[in-house]
């Protein structure tokens, strides 16, 4: 039983919250509670849990229900409060880093082909990697491990001007600001940002009906689009679902491209596709994702994104935010509980 200081908002609670997201109707039904990330102390252990113990600082990840106070989640989700990171910091991280790592395993840089690469990319002279929605969460967290697994030309894709430092920051080698471009424009300067005349190693998509044709046009040889969201098939701004919004949306899902079995074949290219909260039961390798984030945390290979702290109160605010695609880094909220600590 964990009293959580802090919770982070994604933007999958806010599908949680429109009733859209399958994984919260599978395990849990209506009404929920939302929330992946928490961080706080340990009121309570079972009897059978080894390693932590009550008034341990923790953080970690819950199968929904972290907008609270109080949350009651397995042993194996939780880790010690990260040395040099503030308690809100910790909270900002386990779904964007988990949801980073498992994307890049699924695009063949994690883990390494052989113990004696551990930290390098695989095999092959093409270790080029486009990130789409480069100054966000996941995106950021792409960006570090990307670098973390020496994977470069590391490319961000981002949709405001003012992103494109929040991602150079983060790590990539180019960023790409899509908002003066056409459609067009940017796969032009996608292309010109990879040495590569193949295309990318693999390319990052959370977008959707936007871009996934794009990047899976971009991909080399052997390349792998993964795909972990599909925030342009949603609404952007909307504080509830409209009949009209409904239709969009279905009108978004019917242009999503779909992708010919025997043109993989012939390009040697790969689609993959995932949504963590379905990976509940599989403990060990989730477990395994885990360890390996806080091994590069501990090692100041990965740092905590940009935070922009809120009173939980607020949570309506937060969510205002994020659906807006004007947010950067992380929302982090902060309970009664919260020890006030000053935010870097």
């Amino acid at each position: 039983l964990v009293r959580v200081s802090y919770f982070s908002v994604n933007y999958a609670d806010v599908c949680v919250r429109w009733g859209l997201y399958e994984s919260a109707k599978k395990y849990v039904g209506y009404p929920i509670v939302p929330g992946f990330d928490v961080a706080g102390v340990v009121e309570q252990v079972g009897a059978d849990v080894a390693g932590i113990s009550a008034g341990d600082e923790v953080f970690g990840v819950t199968l929904f229900g972290g907008y609270s106070t109080r949350v009651l989640v397995p042993a194996a989700q939780m880790r010690p409060r990260l040395p040099g990171w503030t308690a809100a910091e910790c909270a900002s991280l386990p779904a964007v880093s988990l949801t980073a790592l498992h994307a890049l395993s699924l695009g063949g840089a994690w883990p390494p082909a052989s113990p004696a690469a551990a930290g390098a990319a695989p095999p092959g002279t093409n270790r080029s990697v486009l990130i789409h929605s480069a100054a966000g969460g996941v995106g950021s967290m792409l960006v570090q491990m990307s670098a973390a697994l020496s994977l470069g030309p590391v490319v961000g894709v981002v949709g405001q001007p003012d992103k494109v430092a929040v991602a150079q920051e983060a790590g990539c080698d180019a960023v790409i600001d899509k908002s003066g471009l056409t459609p067009s424009g940017l796969w032009e300067a996608a292309a010109r940002a990879t040495p590569s005349s193949a295309g990318y190693k693999a390319v990052m998509d959370a977008n959707g009906v936007s871009t996934l044709r794009g990047s899976y046009d971009a991909l080399a040889p052997t390349g792998r689009l993964v795909v972990y969201g599909f925030h342009t098939n949603l609404p952007r701004g909307a504080g509830w679902l409209s009949p009209a919004e409904w239709a969009r949306m279905a009108l978004r899902m019917w242009a999503t491209p779909a992708f010919d079995p025997m043109d993989l074949t012939v390009s040697n290219r790969s689609v993959m596709g995932f949504n963590l909260s379905f990976l509940s039961d599989e403990v060990e390798a989730v477990s395994a994702l885990f360890d390996q984030v806080v091994r590069w945390a501990r090692e100041g290979k990965i740092q905590p994104p940009p935070i922009t702290l809120m009173d939980m109160a607020d949570v309506g605010a937060a969510h205002e935010l994020i659906q807006s695609g004007r947010s950067v880094g992380k929302i982090v909220l902060r309970t009664p509980f919260a020890d006030q600590e000053v935010i870097r």
